[in-house]
This record gives C-alpha cells, structure tokens and sequence, in this order.
C-alpha cells in the first residue's frame, strides 16, 4: 500500500511520476502549503494519466483569505487562475497555473484531506487497479484517452449504475 501523504513513492514510479516529484520539489508546493494538510490526487499517482492531466493537490482550507494570499506565490505562472466556487454546498477555492511542464490544481476545501472526494476516489480506484490484472488499467487509460473522466471510466468498466462519483464512493469489491 502506498503511503499517498508522502510524494517520495514518485521518485520509483515511471517517468512521468519522476518528473511530477522534481516539479513538485522544485517549486516547494507541499511545503509552502504546509499548514494546509497538502496532498497529491488524481491520476498521476495511481498511473493512469493521459497526457494533459493535471496535477491535483487537495487541502484542508478553514481560512480562505490566508490560503488565497498563500496562492499569490504563484501569480507569475503561466495561466494562472482562481475562483471560488461550491462544491457540494461547501466553498472551494480552486487555483491553476501551469509549471515545470505540469498544469497544477491547487484545491482548498474546509475538510481534512482524507476526507475530501478526490482523495477517497483516488484511494478507492488504486485499491481497484491493485486487485485486476494490468489489462483493466489499460482499459481505464483508453476510455480516458476517448474523453471519459476517471470515474466514469470506472464505472463502465464495473458495470456500475446511477451516478458514477456516488458510485465509486460507495464501491465494494
């Protein structure tokens, strides 16, 4: 089981694992939102990105203004952008910037990281990868490269019904 709080599993991964950990450590993301329970989510990590996806760090905001006046940092990237929004009832502060040869998401919500969507699907999809045989990978990498999102990938896949988001949450092997 890979320990998902600590980046260093990238520094073993494929090549583009490889080069998220130098982009990540170059910049000093994790550390300069440290007091936010950083973590890195989504597709990368559990190796089934494509290209263009992005790289997804999710954290635990409870004061906006201060996490937004930490994003300032990042103002000089290319195609930065920030925005409030409401996901699920809950205000997100949500900020992209492109670096290092990554688009980057910054995601802030006020509620711990393990706790948050993107972690939990993360969490649930690597559990699913490491249960099937490395056909089924390359299957969600195709449905991903034919513009289907992770977790209706999934879910296809599964021949799992309704909502595929709810769904995956509430998945058992």
């Amino acid at each position: 089981m890979i320990d998902f709080s600590d980046i260093h599993y990238l520094q073993t991964g494929n090549q583009r694992q490889q080069a998220a950990f130098k982009a990540i450590e170059k910049l000093g993301v994790l550390e300069h939102f440290e007091a936010y329970t950083p973590m890195l989510v989504g597709t990368i990590p559990i190796n089934i990105d494509i290209k263009g996806s992005d790289l997804d760090i999710i954290c635990h905001v409870s004061d906006q203004k201060a996490f937004k006046d930490l994003l300032i940092r990042y103002l000089n990237f290319q195609e930065f952008s920030s925005k409030v929004v409401l996901i699920d009832q809950v205000p997100t502060v949500i900020a992209n910037f492109h670096a290092e040869g990554f688009d980057f998401e910054i995601f802030g919500q006020d509620i711990p990281v393990l706790q948050q969507k993107g972690y939990r699907h993360m969490l649930i999809e690597y559990l699913i990868l490491e249960s099937e045989d490395d056909g089924f990978r390359r299957s969600v990498v195709a449905l991903k490269e034919q513009g289907y999102k992770t977790e209706p990938a999934f879910a296809t896949l599964l021949a799992l019904e309704g909502d595929p988001y709810q769904a995956m949450l509430d998945y058992k092997k």
